[in-house]
């Protein structure tokens, strides 16, 4: 975790450690319980597997997600959301919940 960092507003923060194009998309997925690699990344076809496995490493990096290792063969690896992850639900549930009215054409804002 990044913590020495110096932020000049929370959001700045937040978005440190979910911004860019993939990390909620994972985290989304992750919502719904722990995954393999290979089950992420066929929920999400349009990510390369560098790339996934760089977001992978840095929500694990920030403590947002943990890695399980099972010792057994071939490595079965699993994802899953830390307490520190699943404590950024609600915020995924407004995302997702935004995201489908946008979708759907209900984002009309109106003046007050």
């Amino acid at each position: 975790m990044n913590r020495d960092r110096q932020y000049h507003i929370p959001s700045e923060a937040t978005m440190e450690v979910i911004g860019g194009k993939w990390k909620i998309v994972v985290l989304c997925h992750l919502s719904y319980g722990p995954k393999r690699t290979s089950e992420i990344k066929k929920e999400m076809p349009d990510i390369t597997q560098k790339m996934l496995t760089q977001t992978l490493r840095e929500l694990e990096e920030d403590g947002i997600i943990t890695r399980t290792v099972f010792n057994q063969v071939p490595p079965k690896v699993v994802y899953e959301l830390s307490e520190l992850g699943v404590s950024l639900q609600p915020i995924l549930d407004q995302i997702c919940e935004w995201g489908e009215k946008y979708m759907n054409g209900e984002t009309k804002v109106s003046a007050p």
